[in-house]
């Protein structure tokens, strides 16, 4: 079965396992190594290549070169080890799509028994080996086929049954050696807590099931009640009713429960359509926002254009249209002569700009001056009229706190000088006057007594002029 979309190096690497002498496949399938780690992990890339690999048999042409003799391929234990990873890891996350059952029942069972043989001869070479070094690479060989063993078994956990069951596991099990007991005593206890927590998660989603099981019942339970409650209702319902009306309330119960279910189904098939068509109008906002920012833009343009047309068609002149238009100026200039002065009218009317040039700007000047004056002496008698405002009565001042408030402005000591005086009267007149009066109201003074008092008034700290 041939995917859609190979992947170039898998199909490459298929066409020349396919040509290749048989000697020279086990090297030629160490490629799929490179291919495998190149890809990011967990991605659908991932998937994709490993299902071209299953397609084009490569995993059965791995399984081929496993079951052979060590001592025919090329490269020894190293090829060998090395493929067992790469088998592994190629059937661990495969989606084999419609070849599943040969897959599951028979692929992956003769994997899992091949690790287990070549683990027993690595175990039997180990056992038998007189060097050291030669013991040590093939302790790591040994350490290299269990891994990928259990590597392959946390990926299908239905494989563990069929090693703990294999005659071959039993006999790496009894075993003297300490380093391979060791070995195989760790993959043991890591396949066993594989399969707890397989147990777990399997007890999980039974309970989940039972659980979802539960609900779905409760559910059907509600159901039935209020189905039961309806017709005792409606039973109910017809008791009281006439018997020549029973046809009649039957056919509106009819109509109405016809009305609801209308109703239902046409909001389901408005909320479908919405779903559907949901795409189609994102795309219409979409293209009528692009559009109007489209003709923002091209408004500008045309505007921008507008303005500098009139300077565009001057640059577009002809040599022609340039004499015409020298010849135009020219006869406008003939028909209409200005009038001739003389250089010594020139210089006085020149003299005459420059004085009253001149005269404006001094005018302009004092006036400047002036309104800088006014404008101080605003703010000083606004600040005079502040201070007083703020000022605490007679009796509440000490030391020289009446000298802070003399004022050099006669309109607000002249005000002063009236409130004194109002007081004053206010205070020596008898008291039957008083009657029916506040002691804030103002009280009317002659204006001879305030001029004749303002003419010996000390302001400010200097005499009146």
């Amino acid at each position: 079965m041939k995917a859609m979309g190979t992947d170039p190096r898998i199909l490459s690497l298929a066409a020349e396992v396919a040509i290749s002498p048989e000697q020279n496949v086990p090297v030629i399938l160490l490629k799929l190594k490179e291919i495998i780690n190149n890809t990011p992990f967990g991605s659908s890339e991932l998937k994709k290549v490993k299902q071209d690999i299953y397609c084009y048999d490569l995993i059965r042409y791995c399984l081929l070169v496993l079951s052979q003799d060590c001592s025919r391929i090329q490269g020894g234990w190293t090829t060998i080890s090395q493929l067992t990873q790469i088998l592994s890891h190629c059937c661990v996350g495969l989606e084999p799509g419609e070849d599943a059952e040969e897959f599951y029942n028979e692929l992956l069972p003769s994997a899992a028994e091949n690790f287990l043989v070549l683990g027993r001869q690595l175990q039997t070479c180990f056992i038998n080996a007189a060097k050291g070094e030669e013991k040590d690479a093939l302790l790591h060989f040994f350490e290299i086929v269990t891994d990928s063993l259990f590597w392959l078994l946390g990926g299908h956990v239905q494989l563990i049954q069929n090693v703990l069951r294999s005659d071959h596991f039993l006999h790496l099990l009894q075993t003297d050696n300490v380093q391979v007991g060791s070995t195989v005593m760790t993959m043991l206890q890591n396949i066993l807590q594989i399969s707890r927590s397989k147990r777990t998660k399997m007890l999980l989603k039974l309970s989940r099931q039972k659980e979802e099981e539960d609900r779905r019942l409760q559910l059907q339970l509600q159901r039935q009640r209020a189905m039961r409650l309806s017709r005792e209702l409606r039973l109910s319902m017809l008791e009281i009713v006439h018997p020549g009306q029973v046809e009649k309330h039957n056919r509106e119960i009819e109509e109405k429960s016809a009305l609801i279910i209308q109703k239902h189904w046409r909001g389901y098939r408005e909320r479908k359509n919405f779903c559907q068509q949901r795409p189609s109008l994102v795309e219409y906002k979409a293209a009528v926002t692009l559009q109007r920012a489209a003709l923002k833009f091209l408004a500008k343009c045309h505007k921008k254009k507008k303005l500098f047309a009139p300077w565009q068609g001057l640059r577009e002149l002809t040599d022609a249209c340039r004499v015409e238009l020298k010849q135009q100026v020219d006869d406008y200039i003939r028909r209409h002569p200005g009038s001739e002065v003389s250089g010594v009218i020139n210089r006085e009317l020149h003299s005459q700009a420059q004085e009253q040039l001149q005269h404006y700007f001094m005018g302009r000047a004092l006036e400047e001056r002036a309104q800088q004056h006014r404008e101080a002496l605003t703010a000083r008698i606004n600040t005079n009229i502040e201070q007083l405002m703020k000022a605490p009565s007679l009796k509440e001042a000490e030391g020289k706190e009446p000298e802070l408030f003399l004022s050099r402005s006669r309109p607000v000591a002249a005000k002063a000088k009236q409130a004194h005086l109002n007081t004053l009267k206010h205070i020596q007149a008898p008291w039957w006057k008083k009657l029916g009066e506040e002691a804030r109201d103002e009280i009317d003074v002659p204006k001879d007594e305030l001029s004749i008092e303002l003419g010996t008034l000390f302001i400010g700290g200097t005499k009146p002029p």
